[in-house]
Order: C-alpha cells, then structure tokens, then sequence
C-alpha cells in the first residue's frame, strides 16, 4: 500500500492536490500496479474525473469508502435502506453529463432533440427511490417514536451507548445485558440499535440501547440517512459514551464523538464517560483515568471489570431513588392484583400479611416508576388500595 501526504494551504479546485503531487502519484500508481486510490477528503465530481483521468485508475474519497463498509455491514432491512439512501444522495450530484448530452423532445417543427438521455432517466430513477427509502425511513421513525413514548409512559429508563467506532461498544452492550450480539474488531460493525431490558439488583429495571459507532468527519449523508436510529440516543434519559482507553488518539476520537452528539441534538443528554479496555493501558494511567472523579468510570467489557461501578453510577445518572411504602388492597380485586403484580416485579417486598381478605405488603419501590403506577391507575386504584408511606 503506497500512502501519499501533502501540505497545502487550500486544495486544488481541480484535482484537489498539486500538478506535481498528481504526476508523482500517477508514475507510483504505474510502478506499482495500483489501481484503487483513496483520498482522506470529500472530493467533488470534477476532482474525481480528473484524477482518474490522470491517474489511469479507479478514485474514491473518504465519503464513498465509509457508504461501502457500511454496506458491508448491513444486515436488517433497514439498516440496508439507510445505507441505500445515503448512497443515493451522495451518487446523485456525481452523475456525469452537461450540456447538449441533457437535451429533451422540443416542442415544434425542426427543434426535435435527441429525446431524454440515459443521465436523465438515471436521475429521475434515483430521485423516484430516494422518495420512497425516504417514505420507508419515516414510517419508521413514526414506530420508533412511539415506543418510545410507550417507554416513556411505563417510566422504563433508556441509557444508550455512544462512542468512536470500534469502542467496544457491543461487548460492554453484552456484558451489561447478557446478550450475545456479534462483536468484531473492525469498523462499524452494529449499525442498527439493539435494546435490551436490565434487571438491576434492587428487581428494577432499565433498557440499554446499542448504536451505530461515531467517526471523525462523519459524512452528512449518513447523519440525514440514519436520523431515525440517532434519534434513540438524542431521546435517551442518559448516554454512555464508551471511550477506548487504549487508543493513541483517544483525545481526538472523543471531541470526534461530541462533535456528532452536537450535530444530532444530544449534547443536551447526561452523560456518563465509560474508559473502555482499561484492561490494555499502564496501570499509571488507569489510577489517572480512575481518580478523574464522578463524570468518568473506568470498565473492561471484555474481562468485567468494573461492571458494578458503571450500574451504579447509571442509578445515580437516572436518579433512581426508592421509597418504602406501606399499601393495603384486596387481592381478589382486579386492582389489587396489579398493584401487587407491579411490585413484586419492580419493587422489593419486606413484608406481606394477608388480613381480612386484604392484602398489607411493606415493600421498597422506585419513586418514579410507583409515581407512574399510580397516576395510571388514578380513580381505579383508589376504591380497591390504600397506601402510606414509611
């Protein structure tokens, strides 16, 4: 692999690098028998054509390498569709053909064109697809949105994972979730989220969110394509943002990741610093990491370490304080079973007596979640339960 740099203080307009970088690329291309190059750039159409007339070999910018892995990587059907439309709309402005090649069918005597060209019926096909992957993708934020809102409403926290592609995302995702996703030491391996349910120690529960790794310099074609999986982290109640302790250039991947947070409308969320792999670096520097304070938790997902410390630092984020409650129902009822069934599921039960066909459990319970209980039930719960408070 031949790697090529050049300081300029702009780019070239037309070839993006020098008259005379392009000739010594294009006699190494030759030597070496290349013929793919990669430019760490965006490229415009121009610059594209005319390298590649130069060059004598295939071009692709950093855009088109990172739309090709993530084709690579999809595997649901929207996942595909997000990766379909934001090839569409980077394509799209990159159809060649100007000029009389674009002439359509005049409209009198004499003035008949050649008829409508192959570049535009390419375009109208394109535009007609990228509507309807737009239409699907909307459908799609339209459900997404309102799960959440049932989430919402059944007061079930959300923490999603955020962070630098490769991470370790997926595998702190296992390791808190006891999920078995495909993890892999490569780019951009989940690109669709995955939530799962937490019970924590205490019987409550939460959901963790598994996303789509951030990059430097992400392209907003991706950004406009996968805004319905982005907007499970914009709505999260707390972001974990993964860190890879290890990485060299661990500074710049993390002002990599607020720069997208900012983009999306999540810089907002509370946050929690997770220093992934902290298993791989001196230990000098885990003390450092550790004793940063209460913003930052120091966790390998791979061996487990530190697995406690970030749940509890989750409940602290969300502010799961509990309570303990004293209520009194009749467990024939329809009411009085809810209420019971919705405690020993989310609560922890001290005592339950059973007097005079009426139910008196003594049980701690998470402020918010009994607070939504009971609004949800107001009126109905109210004939059958009564409650007090410790």
């Amino acid at each position: 692999m031949l790697r090529l740099l050049q300081e300029r203080p702009h780019p070239d307009p037309a070839s993006f690098i020098g008259r005379g970088k392009v000739r010594e690329l294009s006699l190494a291309c030759a030597e070496l028998n290349i013929d793919l190059v990669v430019c760490d750039r965006e490229l415009t159409p121009t610059q594209v054509r005319r390298l590649e007339k130069e060059l004598g070999t295939h071009v692709i910018d950093r855009t088109q390498l990172i739309l090709d892995i993530f084709a690579r990587r999809a595997r649901t059907r929207e996942g595909k569709a997000q990766v379909e439309l934001a090839q569409l709309q980077y394509l799209l402005p990159r159809l060649t053909g100007h000029g009389v090649e674009l002439s359509r069918l005049g409209g009198g005597i004499g003035t008949r064109g050649p008829g409508e060209t192959k570049l535009e019926t390419d375009r109208r096909r394109i535009r007609r697809r990228i509507a309807a992957i737009s239409d699907g993708i909307e459908a799609v934020r339209a459900r997404r949105a309102r799960l959440r809102a049932r989430r919402q409403k059944s007061a079930v926290p959300t923490v999603a994972l955020v962070g630098y592609t490769n991470a370790g995302k997926t595998t702190l995702f296992n390791l808190l979730t006891d999920a078995t996703s495909a993890v892999s030491d490569a780019l951009f391996v989940t690109l669709d989220p995955l939530l799962r349910r937490v019970r924590l120690p205490d019987q409550r529960e939460l959901l963790i969110s598994d996303t789509v790794g951030f990059i430097d310099r992400l392209p907003h074609a991706l950004v406009a394509a996968f805004r319905a999986t982005l907007e499970e982290v914009r709505d999260a109640d707390v972001l974990l943002h993964v860190i890879d302790a290890s990485a060299a250039d661990r500074e710049r991947r993390v002002a990599a990741v607020h720069a997208v947070l900012e983009e999306i409308g999540a810089d907002i969320v509370p946050c929690v610093e997770v220093y992934n792999k902290i298993d791989k670096v001196e230990r000098a520097e885990q003390e450092r990491i550790e004793a940063a304070g209460e913003a930052s938790v120091a966790v390998s997902a791979r061996t487990g370490y530190g697995r406690d410390a970030l749940l509890g630092r989750i409940m602290e984020m969300l502010g799961l304080a509990t309570e303990t409650v004293t209520v009194s129902c009749n467990p024939a009822a329809e009411e009085g079973r809810r209420l019971l069934a919705w405690i020993y599921r989310h609560g922890r039960v001290i005592t339950h007596t059973e007097r005079r066909s009426r139910a008196v459990v003594e049980a701690e319970v998470p402020k918010r979640g009994f607070a939504a209980f009971r609004k949800s039930r107001a009126g109905a719960a109210g004939t059958a339960c009564r409650e007090r408070r410790a």
